[in-house]
């Protein structure tokens, strides 16, 4: 073994959910009426809390803004603001305020905050010298009063259309809570809908098979059925099916909260959207048939627990959601599908095993197993993976060929499949085809890809090997970057007269479409552009540029080091 394998050990630990010796959920007891409606304007939701999104559970409600931006927010309860964070994707801005209660609300893709905060936060990206912040408050500072306006609704961030993100989390371990179980004003009167049954082959890799895909048909209101008995060529099945909920008065396909698997009449597993931490919010992809997404199908939200998802969010308390079909008798299945506020609907249908178990050919590749550390070794390609990386056991092979680019100074090694998911990030050593110059070795990066997504990291050097960490499998190769990223000017050009201007902007690209650490100096100060999205740089004249001759530098680096500067002297 090249390197040490302690930075896999442990447990990953998440917040989850307080489990009651049986295994069922323990009865929420979240204060009723505490919080108000944060606008105000009746509720209507385009996102709700747990519902599916690529890589993550949505962790509150998206409240719509009737598509309008700059309506004004205000503090759901009396408290203090604790936090202010501003990021390109995300949040965009979001306002943080603690509650005497013991829990904390957060309000996300904001515009302006209220002038006072407004000013404060302004001063400290100067002092800091960064635009995207993260700033912890002290009590005194800013505290607020229920229904205080506290800032302006907009669509900063990683938001594609105007709306309110509105989160509520315990202040001790910061776990997201269901906001719709604390009695917002939501009129719900709707059941859930059930549109699909999936089964699987559990003596089988989820990974590598795909499942048996049923429509389902509404007999009553709120009751699906599946006609006749569904065979099944194993005596180890599981279920999964897709579904969603809405609210009265809405459109929106929202998620559902809560789903339970009952095998002749007993309840065998489940799984409740009530808490979850931004820590396990990518468990997520444990509760999902994520191969099948990932191929372009339908969400599947699986009734059983995948062996390497920890604390998770079922509650199993008769067993972990596999059933045993091996008495060759029917079985009478129920699954159930539940929002906070009671609505629900069920599926109803039989399953029986027939003849002897289906043999099935071994898939090409080494097994790897959650829940343990285990290796593969070549010539020239090497990967580790942790025991919280996999969900599910899998084979997991390597392959590569030659490289047909002249930047790339490896093999070019295919290790996995895209739709095999990590929780964890894996390391992956290589080598390059011949030895490296030190100058060379400095400006290598490792890049990985699968279909139209790329990821690029700084390696490092142990030998003659380079490694780094990534989330997802795919193809990784060495690539020795000497190109540094561009600066695209917009609305400024060396000499200008800027007089009548409103703003400065900058575009900026790289070879590999990674860049970092944007900075503008005016005179030799530093300047705040903002880069909501990570589209433009803007500065908006203010009073950090006053009327007289200016020289404004502006540097990027990317991730191999590779730094461009532009100079330009400008007139105000």
């Amino acid at each position: 073994m090249r390197i040490s394998m302690s930075a896999f050990l442990g447990w990953f630990l998440i917040g989850s959910f307080t489990l009651v010796a049986h295994g069922q959920p323990r009865p929420a007891n979240y204060p009723q009426g505490y919080f108000r409606d944060p606008l105000n304007i009746p509720i209507s939701l385009s996102g709700n809390f747990g519902e599916l999104r690529p890589g993550h559970y949505h962790m509150g409600l998206d409240i719509k803004t009737m598509a309008k931006q700059n309506l004004p927010v205000y503090a759901a309860a009396d408290g203090y603001i604790a936090r202010i964070k501003i990021e390109p994707a995300g949040f965009g801005r979001a306002i943080y305020i603690n509650h005497p209660n013991g829990f904390t609300t957060l309000y996300a893709h904001l515009n302006d905050f209220f002038p006072g905060l407004e000013s404060w936060v302004k001063a400290q990206q100067y002092k800091q010298e960064h635009w995207n912040v993260f700033l912890l408050l002290p009590p005194g500072l800013f505290p607020v009063k229920k229904g205080d306006l506290i800032a302006y609704s907009g669509t900063t961030g990683g938001s594609q259309a105007p709306h309110l993100h509105f989160e509520v989390r315990r202040t001790g371990d910061d776990v997201n809570l269901n906001p719709l179980l604390f009695g917002l004003p939501l009129e719900d009167r709707v059941r859930p809908s059930i549109l699909r049954l999936a089964v699987y082959d559990r003596r089988k890799s989820t990974y590598e098979q795909s499942p048996r895909i049923y429509p389902v048909k509404r007999s009553a209101e709120g009751v699906y059925t599946l006609p006749g008995v569904i065979t099944a060529a194993s005596d180890k099945v599981s279920f999964a099916i897709s579904a969603y909920d809405t609210h009265t008065g809405s459109s929106n396909l929202n998620g559902i909260y809560e789903s339970s698997l009952y095998n002749n009449g007993v309840l065998v597993s489940g799984f409740q959207l009530r808490e979850v931490s931004y820590n396990s919010t990518r468990y997520i992809n444990a509760n999902i048939d994520y191969k099948t997404r990932a191929n372009g199908g339908s969400f599947f939200q699986h009734l059983s627990e995948l062996p390497g998802y920890v604390n998770s969010i079922y509650f199993k308390p008769g067993g972990d959601g596999v059933i045993d079909l091996g008495d060759g008798a029917v079985h009478d299945v129920k699954i159930t599908a539940a929002d906070p506020y009671g609505n629900s609907s069920e599926l109803n249908f039989r399953v029986q095993h027939t003849g002897a178990n289906a043999a099935a050919p071994e898939p090409a590749g080494k097994v790897f197993y959650p829940l343990m550390v285990d290796v593969y070794e070549g010539s020239d390609c090497e990967f580790y993976i942790g025991e919280t990386c996999l969900y599910d056991s899998v084979h997991i092979r390597e392959s590569h060929i030659n490289p047909s680019n002249p930047v790339v100074v490896s093999a070019v090694h295919t290790i996995g499949a895209a739709y095999i998911p990590l929780q964890d990030s894996f390391l992956v050593r290589i080598k390059p085809i011949k030895p490296l110059s030190p100058e060379k070795r400095q400006r290598v990066v490792m890049q990985r890809f699968a279909g139209r997504e790329t990821d690029v990291e700084k390696v490092e050097w142990s030998t003659d090997w380079a490694s780094a960490k990534f989330r997802d499998f795919g193809s990784f190769q060495l690539v020795v970057d000497e190109t540094p990223p561009v600066i695209a000017p917009v609305g400024i050009s060396d000499g200008a007269n800027l007089s009548k201007a409103q703003r400065i902007a900058f575009t900026v690209s790289d070879n590999l479409d990674y860049f970092k650490n944007f900075r503008a100096l005016l005179d030799g100060k530093w300047l705040r552009f903002t880069n909501d999205k990570g589209r433009t740089f803007i500065y908006q004249f203010d009073e950090m540029c006053l009327p007289g001759e200016h020289e404004l530098q502006v540097s990027v680096e990317d991730e191999a080091g590779n730094t461009a500067v532009k100079t330009y002297r400008f007139t105000r």
